[in-house]
């Protein structure tokens, strides 16, 4: 079965650290695809939040998260990492990754949801204190 697992969210007060694994399995051509992470509060449109390419070399992050989130990947354990720092109660949402398809290797200019083919079931964060 073909599926991204999101796992590592939680309940975190303002300022601190939460680390998000996004796991594949089953996909192909996984060290071919570049990976980002979205997001979707209540009431609000999904947002792209971060992308990282297939190699790992080229990173994207949209501007509320510059300097707090860092995005990596590990091609041997087929997983991708959200390392947030500094969290804020907007950053509040359930928090996504999604996969582009095979060979689609490196990031969009503007992170759409269309432009990624598979898409995890999703792992709430929430920043409150």
């Amino acid at each position: 079965q073909v599926q991204l697992v999101e796992s590592g969210g939680g309940l975190v007060q303002p300022g601190g650290s939460l680390r998000l694994s996004c796991a594949a399995s089953g996909l192909t051509a996984w060290d071919y695809r570049a990976i980002g992470w979205f997001r979707q509060a209540p009431g609000k449109e999904r947002e792209g939040v971060s992308c990282i390419s297939s190699s790992g070399d080229s990173t994207q992050f949209v501007d509320s998260v510059k300097g707090r989130f860092t995005i990596s990947r590990d091609n041997n354990e087929n997983t991708v990492y959200l390392q947030m720092n500094s969290l804020k109660p907007e950053d509040t949402a359930v928090y996504y990754c999604a996969a582009r398809g095979p060979f689609r290797q490196g990031c969009p200019e503007q992170l759409t949801s269309a432009l990624f083919t598979l898409w995890g079931q999703g792992t709430q964060v929430s920043v409150s204190s």
